[in-house]
């Protein structure tokens, strides 16, 4: 299984970034797609999840409102749209499946099997 994370850059605090997560070796539909970040000098957090099975959404405090992650079953893709980006969005973004677990342990890092190498985003004030 390989998750391939891209989509990350330098922008503006209001800016929008849309980040894809392409996976390989097996299929999102039947997996759990979540997203974490982890800012410098502190843990890895989570983000944003689809629950597998469904259309189940899932998102931390610090981001609903603000970005949207979604699922292609077409191309086993998933997205995380992430709008009017802050400061406090910087972060190494790594996109994560789970075919097991379940749904109290989603914001848990333990819980993935699965790990992408990580899209840095970086917002500027």
């Amino acid at each position: 299984v390989q998750l391939q994370a891209s989509g990350g850059g330098l922008v503006q605090a209001g800016d929008s970034l849309r980040l894809s997560c392409s996976v390989s070796g097996l299929t999102i539909r039947s997996a759990t797609m979540s997203w974490f970040r982890q800012a410098p000098g502190k843990e890895r957090e989570f983000v944003a999840a689809i629950f597998r099975g469904g259309s189940s959404l899932h998102y931390a405090d610090p981001v609903k409102g603000r970005f949207a992650t979604s699922r292609d079953n077409a191309k086993n893709t998933v997205s995380l749209q992430m709008n009017d980006l802050k400061p406090e969005d910087t972060a190494v973004y790594y996109c994560a499946a789970s075919q097991t677990l379940i749904w109290s342990s989603m914001k848990s890092v333990q819980a993935y099997a699965y790990w992408g190498q990580g899209t840095l985003v970086t917002v500027s004030s």
